[in-house]
């Protein structure tokens, strides 16, 4: 799936997203903050007993389906129980989700945030993809399909304020 020609929108603005951010070279912010992690109770228990798996959604997402989340998810599991430090692998998607978006590299650098706040950067991670119209759960094609559909529905909607006459 990590070709151009299996991802049509691999160039192309972020499905679900507003033009701000890195896509109109305007700094965002954070839509929620690191220690916000019951704002989404269910992630957060995902994450804390198997953060493999919430590490693989985000990962598909933000490589826009070029990594599977099985195959991230399992390579964050093998970093995990090799060396012990996940962080090492974990934190350069978190750079790719700022520079996606524009994002501040707050409260700390990467690489910091995720040594000493593993689960909660992921789950700030995850939620942030969420905020922003995509859904990691349902990985990236999943996210193409709903956006198509979307896409399909505007235009078969009857344009606003006309009536139909009999």
């Amino acid at each position: 799936m990590g070709r151009p020609d299996q991802n049509p929108v691999s160039h192309a603005q972020p499905i679900g997203v507003p033009m701000t951010g890195a896509a109109s070279n305007q700094p965002s912010n954070w839509t929620s903050e690191l220690f916000d992690c019951m704002n989404d109770g269910e992630n957060a228990l995902i994450t804390c007993f198997f953060p493999f798996i919430t590490f693989g959604q985000i990962a598909e997402v933000i490589d826009e389906g070029a990594s599977s989340c099985g195959t991230s998810g399992m390579l964050y599991g093998v970093i995990c129980c090799l060396l012990g430090i996940p962080c090492v692998y974990s934190c350069t998607f978190r750079t790719k989700l700022r520079s996606k978006y524009g994002l501040p590299d707050a409260p700390a650098p990467d690489w910091i945030t995720h040594c000493f706040c593993e689960y909660c950067a992921l789950c700030q991670e995850y939620r942030e993809l969420k905020n922003r119209g995509l859904d990691p759960a349902i990985g990236w094609s999943g996210n193409v399909q709903r956006q198509r559909m979307g896409q399909q529905q505007e235009m078969m909607a009857p344009p606003m304020g006309q009536r139909m006459m009999g």
